[in-house]
């Protein structure tokens, strides 16, 4: 199947507490293969840690979860003053290169632009994965495990 051709079965939700879906979230993490977050996401997802404004999106196929992201206030960086950040993008092997990180991206940017925020951050490591969404390096920024990782800003 071509990139452009699953996209048009992919849908992007909104998790919420107490839900059918968050259960099927809960059971996503608890499988995927993204070990260095897998058990704080477990523990965020089952405690229901977010408050506010925060939540969970998920990009569904089938009616399975195939990739998530969330948005959240804080992040694994001790800068309180720089938020929303899109966090924990994940996408399952097997539906990797069909664009859903991006749907889930765009997604959890008008969620953003909704409620009143005019831009997102998302942290990596990685060099030329988040340009190509329209994100633009900003700094360089230290996480609490000390290592150095590149933050990365775009205007809802």
């Amino acid at each position: 199947m071509k990139n452009h051709e699953l996209s048009e079965f992919i849908t992007i939700r909104k998790v919420d507490k107490d839900t059918v879906l968050a259960e099927k979230l809960l059971d996503f993490v608890k499988h995927f293969s993204w070990l260095e977050v897998n058990e704080h996401t477990i523990h965020q997802i089952r405690n229901w840690e977010f408050e506010d404004w925060e939540t969970p999106f998920v990009a569904l196929h089938d009616g399975n979860i195939v990739g998530m992201c969330t948005i959240m206030k804080t992040d694994y960086y001790p800068l309180s003053v720089i938020y929303p950040w899109i966090s924990t993008i994940f996408v399952s092997e097997e539906y990797r290169g069909h664009r859903i990180s991006g749907m889930l991206i765009d997604y959890a940017n008008g969620y953003v632009k909704e409620i009143g925020f005019a831009k997102t951050y998302i942290p990596t490591s990685y060099v030329g994965l988040y340009e190509k969404y329209g994100y633009h390096y900003l700094k360089d920024i230290v996480n609490y495990g000390n290592d150095i990782d590149r933050l990365y800003v775009k205007d809802c």
